[in-house]
């Protein structure tokens, strides 16, 4: 192993790969070139069947060298359903992030693997399909490039489409709606951009182009039944970067895919909707980038803990010296316990807690401190959930100003730790799904994990209409009855030992 290793370093092997790729590179597109003028007019149909051999017998050689030659391995995320059923069986429409120069290559990863490879198609720009071998072939095998010219862009896009739709194998068509690869002075541009026309602001995606995707959509309806989200990522904490450099060097890197299906149906008609629509996705997928293949241990939670106090403590000082006066400005003012009943800071004068008496485990109660009188919530499996003012309306006037300026989420540390783990929606709330896949991601055993799931599940049931009113409180409510419900499973361990 130790030899082969050593093998991989070497220029001489290196220079080989180049010059076999580009030669066979070169042989394969003259018999493209043969069969394009020769065959296609008279039937597509059996110019993409021998096609789609030549295109695999050249994009496999990329393929070798990240998963054979460098041992580089993907790791996709997906319902399993969907991808037993769908997979490799209809005609797709790819959405995926461009954050890292292997990513595409990556794909292909999973594209040989569901036997895909040689019927990849992709936006790309006009000017690759003049490049010897890579741009050439992509060219033959019917990709879509585009000139940067909306009018003349938009007529060839609605052409393309319509001879795709129509591969007799299936095909998978890639967009990156992004149109360049993601850097932080890209990132900056596009989030400047965004402010100026009134768009979400993006914080690891930059803001898509809508038009090639509402230009497109229309003319896949029926024929391409599946939109993928598609999200690859890599650890930062990797010691290899995912460079081609890295491949060519025999370095192994590991990637990550989160890929959800979504029918076509469900793209509202209309360029103004479809482009709103996919503005959405994508926050969406800006919230989640990191949170599949993050595992946050400990002593990130305490950075993250950090990072939520110092904030809260710098949003507080802008506040009046008559209220800072009202409580101690150390962090023992912040009391923060992750796996306790409390979950509080006391200068924000949002002050939460669980109040429950364990005599009566049927009774729960939970204060919010933006409610003014008791309410009596729907009962649920014999569980009664009621919330009041347990704050005071003495540090309810005070701190009411602080809310109305819009600081909720940056003074509840509750909503900043969600925040911090990429687990919230596109509106700010705590989302379900999200919380499940974290609190079982390393969770083998099967009861144990529907446990969790229940009590996700439960909880979000019982808070939905009640507590939706402000997402920081209704993040804090969420926290503590989650807390009650791991109590609940530990009582009832116990009483039946």
């Amino acid at each position: 192993m130790r030899v082969l290793a050593f093998m991989k370093q070497w220029l001489v092997i290196h220079l080989l790969f180049a010059i076999t790729f580009f030669t066979s590179g070169l042989i394969i597109n003259f018999f493209q070139c043969i069969l394009y003028l020769g065959l296609k007019p008279f039937s597509k149909y059996f110019y993409r069947k021998i096609n789609y051999y030549l295109c695999y017998s050249f994009f496999c050689q990329l393929v070798f060298m990240a998963e054979w030659w460098a041992e580089s391995d993907l790791i996709l995320y997906i319902d399993k359903k969907d991808f037993d059923k769908y997979f490799g069986n209809e005609h797709g429409y790819l959405l995926m992030n461009h954050s890292y120069e292997t990513d595409w290559l990556i794909g292909w990863l999973l594209c040989d693997r569901v036997r895909l490879l040689g019927n990849c198609k992709a936006y790309a720009k006009k000017s690759l399909q003049y490049i010897p071998t890579l741009g050439w072939s992509w060219k033959f095998a019917e990709s879509i490039f585009l000139e940067r010219s909306w009018e003349k862009d938009k007529e060839n896009i609605k052409l393309q489409i319509k001879e795709l739709v129509e591969y007799p194998d299936t095909m998978w068509l890639l967009l990156y709606p992004e149109g360049t690869r993601f850097t932080p002075k890209k990132l900056e541009a596009s989030q400047k951009f965004a402010i100026e026309k009134g768009l979400p602001v993006l914080k690891y995606h930059l803001t898509p182009r809508t038009k090639g995707f509402t230009a497109s959509i229309p003319h896949m309806r029926g024929k391409a039944t599946a939109i993928y989200d598609i999200q690859i990522a890599f650890k930062p904490s990797d010691p290899v970067k995912p460079t081609m450099k890295n491949l060519l060097f025999g370095k192994r890197v590991e990637g990550h895919m989160y890929a959800k299906r979504i029918s076509t149906e469900e793209v509202p008609e209309g360029d103004e909707a479809a482009a709103e629509w996919l503005q959405t996705l994508y926050q969406q997928k800006s919230l989640k980038c990191r949170s599949s293949v993050q595992q946050v241990q400990h002593d990130q939670y305490q950075k993250i803990m950090q990072i939520c106090k110092a904030r809260s403590k710098t949003d507080n000082n802008h506040s009046n010296n008559d209220s800072s006066s009202e409580g101690d400005d150390s962090d023992d003012s912040l009391s923060v316990d992750l796996f306790g009943t409390k979950f509080f800071i006391t200068n924000g004068g949002n002050k939460f807690s669980n109040i429950q008496s364990w005599k009566d485990p049927n009774e729960n109660r939970y204060t919010n401190g933006n409610r003014k009188s008791s309410h009596s919530s729907r009962s649920s499996n014999n569980r009664d959930f009621s919330y009041s003012n347990g704050a005071g309306r003495s540090s309810y006037d005070q701190t009411h100003d602080n809310f109305e300026n819009g600081k909720q989420q940056e003074q509840c540390i509750t909503q900043c730790f969600f925040n911090e783990l990429n687990m919230v929606d596109q509106r700010g709330y705590p989302e379900q799904v999200s919380i499940i896949q974290f609190m079982t991601r390393n969770t083998h055993n099967p009861e144990l994990q529907d446990l969790i799931e229940e009590a996700v599940i439960e909880c979000f049931h019982y808070l939905d209409s009640d507590a939706r009113q402000n997402a920081c409180y209704f993040s804090e409510n969420l926290l503590t009855c989650l807390i009650d419900k791991g109590k609940e499973v530990c009582i009832q361990i116990f009483q039946g030992l």
